[in-house]
């Protein structure tokens, strides 16, 4: 992928992760696993690009200087873009993926495919692993797992699956990522194992952010993972989601509250003066 390409500081980027771990052997699952752990509960998810009216850069120096030493998250495509880097400067191999969501698609809706995932391998290993730090949702992985149908995950304090459902005749099956929420299997995402490049995500993240139709457009979108919860605001919106399913909601009264909670609860600083939309 191209993004990886550019030589990302790894040192940086691991300490705004906060991962002190050994990089000197091979790259190991426990590597990945730890790495995939600390960028997701580290860096938010949010869409304040979008929705402030621009698209954001997926260059590697540009979600450096946003995502790495700004304190600013991303969706997908920048999440998964900078990770990308990391795992390929830590001697993974990484190929892009796209899935269609299915979180709130009605029966029957083919929504086009506009998320970012990885399939990462590991050297000497047959076996590809699903890394995926862009989701946001609650969920979404919190550590990677490997890329097997009809066995259950448990990674942290979530579960997830992967089933598969066929495709028309003589195309590959389609892999269908589901996590266990509110005691049934619920689909998240479908996607292939077709590679994608950085020249198609640049098509699909320009469309995503400047599509009037877009929700990306219109609408806050912020998530912040921990082990052991799930903070989400929407709009003004504050939905705190406990491991054990447990719910606390709250509606902010205003958009300087909404500033206030971006930097107390999700870390994230926008310039004086920013000024969102109503």
């Amino acid at each position: 992928m191209e993004p990886a390409r550019i030589a990302l500081d790894l040192d940086a980027y691991l300490t705004r992760i906060g991962w002190a771990g050994d990089r000197r052997p091979a790259p190991t699952v426990e590597t990945l696993r730890a790495v995939h752990r600390a960028h997701l509960t580290s860096i938010p998810f949010e869409n304040l690009d979008p929705l402030l009216g621009s698209a954001p850069s997926l260059a590697v120096p540009d979600l450096e200087a946003k995502l790495v030493r700004g304190r600013r998250g991303g969706y997908c495509y920048e999440h998964n873009t900078l990770l990308t880097a990391a795992l390929t400067a830590l001697g993974f191999r990484v190929t892009g993926l796209t899935a269609r969501v299915r979180v709130g698609a009605a029966p029957g809706m083919v929504r086009p495919r506009t998320h970012m995932l990885l399939r990462v391998g590991i050297p000497g290993e047959e076996r590809r692993y699903v890394a995926d730090v862009g989701f946001g949702s609650v969920g979404g992985l919190l550590e990677a797992v490997p890329l097997v149908a009809g066995t259950e995950f448990h990674d942290g304090s979530r579960r997830h699956r992967y089933v598969r459902e066929p495709y028309p005749e003589g195309l590959e099956d389609l892999w269908v990522f589901q996590a266990f929420l509110d005691g049934s299997w619920q689909d998240q995402y479908a996607f292939t194992r077709e590679p994608f490049e950085a020249s198609d995500y640049g098509v699909i993240n320009w469309h995503v952010a400047t599509n009037p139709r877009s929700p990306f457009q219109h609408t806050l979108h912020v998530q912040r993972t921990a082990l052991d919860r799930h903070l989400l605001l929407s709009g003004r919106t504050l939905v705190e989601t406990c491991s054990d399913g447990s719910r606390k909601e709250r509606e902010l009264a205003d958009n300087g509250q909404v500033l206030r909670v971006l930097a107390a609860d999700f870390g994230i600083e926008l310039p004086p003066g920013t000024v969102l939309p109503d």
